[in-house]
């Protein structure tokens, strides 16, 4: 496999589909309130995923440690943003009389 069609996998497989399964997977786990290690675990499963994907569509290596190393740190990155983003809102939404929204991604108290 190419250089060129590997970053093209990985633009197309890892970032714009697990990416978008992240951001739902992250937005979906603070929406129940559940801690944020859990993006780390769940995010876990979708990198082994992806990088079966990635092998068995495109013929990438399979255990490969960097590009596993890579889509993980991708995946939770995109799960945390989207984690943080939708605490932050159900804080601020849920308790208004006790927090104010400072960005998009911190709270303080009134």
């Amino acid at each position: 496999m190419t250089v060129i069609n590997d970053w093209l996998v990985f633009l197309g497989l890892t970032i714009t589909i697990f990416g978008a399964a992240a951001w739902l997977m992250g937005s979906a786990l603070a929406a129940t309130w559940r801690p944020n290690w859990q993006v780390f675990a769940y995010g876990s499963l979708l990198a082994f995923f992806d990088r079966f994907l990635a092998w068995s569509l495109f013929g990438s290596p399979l255990m490969c440690l960097p590009d596993l190393l890579r889509d993980l740190m991708v995946i939770t990155s995109i799960g945390l943003f989207a984690w943080r983003i939708r605490q932050v809102r159900l804080m601020v939404g849920q308790y208004p009389w006790l927090y104010e929204k400072v960005g998009p991604l911190n709270w303080r108290a009134r």
